[in-house]
């Protein structure tokens, strides 16, 4: 039970630590939104290199780098979750908090879709009725927009399909490791791109004041730390309730964006978020369900079976 406590206590925080960031990447102004994510992904492998340093943890990178096809899994990973964190920042830092929330919220549900596309998952009927919940909130909110949400759908989708590819490649690498090789894939192009833009005059490192500065450098921090929480609260409780925990972190954007940067919800896309919320409501009640009967099964006694 203790562990259960630390569990959701670690997972609580990773997602809270998540929710809050769109008060953190305005701080990192004027830098703009592909030199903070150059910064991130920098500042994150020497962080998370660090921790592998103290914890000895280097055992698995030879087996690793002797497969390939999950290493082109993860490099691919690696592209997708750079334009996910880069369309974040932008959206947060150019005054679309609470249509980059809408992402994070309608992923569950673009996630279930490409069960369906890619892996060929048969469906139950109450999973259809949550797509098309969620599909007739998202047309919902393209008429009010007056254009696609696509910052949300890119979110959702680069996020949806990262999510596969970490299901396909398993249990062969933890967080950590992971986040090792993807900021490793990452790094070349993201310090070349830093060096190219101090030697332009137009990097904010070393010229906006030291404050700003290390407000920088901890983007690899505020990358790993959640990181590392959300790892230890995987370890510890059972991935439903990890699941109903996850959104937190959306509705803390979603609230920044309305309470704190005053940003616009008129009638039109509040029925948008509504019809998404329920999408999510019936995803996550199906899912609940669902999980309460293969424990159930799990538990049944097994029949006795009489050879003659």
């Amino acid at each position: 039970m203790a562990a259960d406590r630390r569990g959701v206590l670690y997972g609580v925080a990773c997602y809270v630590l998540w929710g809050l960031f769109p008060l953190y990447w305005p701080l990192l102004e004027p830098a703009g939104a592909v030199e903070i994510l150059a910064h991130r992904i920098v500042w994150s492998l020497l962080v998370v290199a660090t921790v592998l340093a103290v914890t000895r943890s280097w055992g698995w990178i030879r087996p690793l780098l002797a497969d390939r096809a999950t290493l082109a899994r993860m490099a691919l990973a690696a592209v997708l979750i750079a334009v996910n964190w880069a369309t974040y920042i932008w959206g947060v830092n150019n005054e679309h908090v609470v249509e980059t929330s809408l992402g994070y919220f309608i992923n569950p549900v673009v996630t279930v879709m490409i069960g369906v596309l890619v892996l060929h998952e048969r469906l139950r009927p109450v999973q259809w009725a949550a797509i098309g919940l969620g599909t007739l909130g998202v047309i919902v909110l393209a008429v009010d927009y007056g254009r696609p949400p696509w910052i949300a759908l890119t979110l959702a989708f680069s996020f949806g399909t990262y999510g596969l590819l970490k299901k396909q490649v398993g249990a062969t690498v933890g967080a950590v490791q992971s986040l090792t090789v993807e900021t490793a894939v990452l790094f070349v192009p993201a310090l070349t791109y830093l060096i190219v833009l101090d030697a332009r005059g137009d990097a904010q490192l070393g010229h906006s004041g030291l404050g700003h500065g290390l407000l920088l450098a901890s983007a690899g921090i505020a990358t790993a730390v959640p990181l590392l929480f959300f790892a230890s609260a995987a370890r510890r409780i059972p991935l439903s309730t990890l699941g109903l925990l996850q959104y937190i972190a959306p509705v803390l954007q979603f609230l920044t964006g309305v309470l704190l940067y005053d940003e616009p919800m008129p009638a039109s896309r509040w029925v948008g978020f509504v019809l998404v919320w329920a999408a999510l409501a019936v995803l996550t009640f199906d899912g609940l369900r669902q999980g309460h009967r293969t424990r159930r099964d799990a538990r049944a006694p097994v029949p006795m079976i009489t050879v003659p």
